[in-house]
């Protein structure tokens, strides 16, 4: 896979993850989050080899930042395959 079809895809699979969370959730803003995440997957210089942003040695996140996207990403993840299976499934296989 080409490298921006691949950060396309990752970014799509951030803002669904982020709004399914915000769809059962009011604690975080939405908005923000999904512009702050897809800026830093856009400036991402470990996309080639990337595997999950939680096992990069590049921690780009803000702290406040970091800790919200992984209250999404704990809450959405398991989710993920009932709301978006096909997606789902090529995000954790990186097909």
């Amino acid at each position: 896979m080409n490298i921006e079809k691949k950060r396309q895809r990752e970014m799509k699979v951030v803002a669904l993850m982020i709004h399914l969370y915000c769809l059962h959730h009011d604690d975080i803003d939405e908005k923000t989050l999904v512009n702050y995440a897809l800026k830093r997957i856009e400036k991402c210089p470990m996309m080639k080899d990337k595997t999950f942003c939680s096992q990069c040695h590049i921690h780009c996140y803000e702290k406040n930042m970091q800790k919200q996207i992984k209250k999404v990403m704990r809450y959405s993840g398991p989710r993920m395959i009932f709301y978006h299976p096909l997606l789902a499934l090529r995000h954790a296989l990186k097909i």
